[in-house]
């Protein structure tokens, strides 16, 4: 299966719809079949997802991911099932946990009881999708609206969760279709993450999870060049409790030996190990923003 590519803006685009689109447009007829945008503050990813599919007939599109705060879990679905009806059954849900200190910077709060309340979203977004109805009364959030919920054409939405500490992958595996894993190594993802949102999933008599691994990858021969560009790229995420775990998890000493650097062979050795560890899905992520690379789109679409 070819791996799929995240998508990220062009500062030098006139218009940054149009450029997502037309980066999508040519990565789909380089071969590629699945793209994600992130959620940032400049843009709206759903919308996003939406718009590229609809634009692109037959792409994949998806989010990667979206932070369930603050939205509320109606307002969000309602929105998912946009994006899914106006990419004809293409589109994939993507949602973050958050992390509460750039929670608090940003919006002047922050939200306690992480899984709880990923629970009760999860349980609405569920019998919204399956079900077209929503009667949730829980402590964090009540969903019980007097209108119709579905939309025409907007459902099935798989939803996935960037979930990698073991009671979010356990509600992911009891409630989602799967999971994201970002900067979780092979290792990781073999010993831990499948067996867990795997083993959740059975229990609660659900279909085998899906985990889709999110690979930080560079194209190109510099290897010091590029190592150094994923220690800048990646250091953030070394501030994050949940990637700090992960990251120890996995045993390595740099956050740039989890990104997959050099020419295609060495990314499609990496690419492999994954698949190996059971990544069902494997989606590239630039670490070079500053242009879209389309020998990696090509590269993606080979894998």
């Amino acid at each position: 299966m070819a791996a799929g590519i995240v998508l990220f803006g062009n500062a030098q685009a006139q218009n940054a719809v149009d450029d997502y689109i037309d980066q999508a447009r040519r990565a789909h007829r380089r071969g590629v079949r699945q793209v994600w945008v992130a959620q940032q503050f400049d843009h709206d990813a759903i919308s996003l997802a939406g718009l590229i599919g609809a634009a692109v007939p037959g792409l994949g599109t998806g989010t990667a991911a979206v932070p369930f705060n603050p939205r509320h879990p109606l307002t969000l679905a309602a929105q998912a099932q946009t994006a899914q009806a106006a990419t004809h059954g293409n589109f994939s849900l993507g949602l973050g946990l958050g992390a509460h200190e750039p929670e608090r910077i940003s919006y002047g709060t922050s939200w306690p009881n992480t899984i709880a309340r990923l629970r009760e979203y999860l349980t609405v977004l569920r019998s919204v999708f399956d079900t077209g109805v929503a009667d949730h009364h829980g402590a964090e959030f009540t969903a019980a609206p007097t209108w119709p919920v579905t939309l025409a054409g907007g459902t099935p939405v798989p939803v996935y969760v960037a979930a990698m500490g073991p009671r979010a992958l356990r509600v992911s595996g009891e409630l989602a279709d799967g999971t994201l894993p970002y900067l979780a190594g092979p290792r990781t993802i073999e010993e831990f993450i499948t067996p867990t949102i795997t083993q959740a999933a059975a229990e609660a008599g659900r279909p085998a999870p899906r985990v889709i691994a999110f690979v930080p990858v560079h194209l190109g021969g510099d290897l010091a060049a590029a190592r150094a560009l994923a220690e800048e790229q990646l250091s953030f995420y070394a501030t994050i409790p949940s990637y700090q775990k992960v990251i120890a998890r996995e045993g390595v000493d740099s956050l740039a030996d989890l990104a997959a650097l050099g020419d295609a062979e060495s990314i499609g050795r990496t690419v492999a190990r994954y698949r190996d560890a059971g990544a069902t899905e494997v989606v590239l992520s630039a670490l070079d923003r500053t242009r879209p690379d389309e020998e990696l789109w090509e590269l993606a679409a080979a894998l």
